[in-house]
């Protein structure tokens, strides 16, 4: 994960102030829900871009195939 950290220029003790920050916000009942419902968010949106680069992929091959023909 270091990369990740060095991409945001995050150290580990300012990862740890906005962990502290979040907590304080939303509370330790809602973290939880909070952070399940993100992760159902990054799934659904990975399928999303999935679905978009197979459908690209079956229509840049669809145009190879009709060239080909030609």
């Amino acid at each position: 994960m270091p990369t990740l950290l060095a991409i945001f220029g995050l150290g580990h003790f300012e990862l740890l102030i906005l962990l502290a920050v979040i907590l304080l916000l939303f509370g330790s009942a809602r973290l939880p829900s909070l952070m399940r419902n993100l992760g159902r968010s990054a799934t659904e949106f990975k399928k999303g871009v999935q679905g978009v680069e197979e459908e690209l992929n079956e229509a840049a091959s669809s145009a190879s195939d009709i060239e080909n023909q030609e």
